[in-house]
């Protein structure tokens, strides 16, 4: 199995007078919900599949409470969940207060069996 991609056409954001270049990006295939997840899941043990549909959403609203909280949720081999932000400069300390704040996003940083998986992908252009 190979992770398709396609050729995107950039301008340079730090000359846009350049002509563009072409990266790769990667197209999805598809994806996978919750109640899928939870199906899947629950033919690989013993526990129903709305049973591993009740854990899943748990385990969202609690990821969910502890990031709001300013907590890293440690999800063992899987990885970990932090806030990050982005912000303005300021000129000191006593300058930098929250509405310096320009961006916050979610922070995943998967474990070594998940960066591992990296290295194993394949990947071909789709036509």
């Amino acid at each position: 199995m190979a992770i398709k991609f396609k050729a995107q056409a950039r301008k340079n954001p730090q000359d846009l007078n350049l002509p563009e270049k072409y990266y790769a990006a990667a197209i999805a295939d598809g994806s996978v919900d919750m109640d899928s997840l939870a199906e899947q899941i629950s033919y690989q043990c013993t526990v129903t599949e709305s049973d591993c549909y009740a854990v899943l959403l748990s385990l969202e609203r609690n990821i969910i409470d502890a990031l709001k909280q300013g907590r890293i949720v440690k999800l063992g081999r899987l990885g970990n969940f932090q806030v990050g932000i982005s912000s303005e400069g300021r000129d000191s300390e006593l300058e930098l207060d929250a509405s310096a704040i320009t961006k916050s996003r979610i922070l995943f940083r998967p474990g070594k069996r998940l960066r591992r998986l990296l290295n194993d992908l394949s990947f071909r252009k789709a036509s």
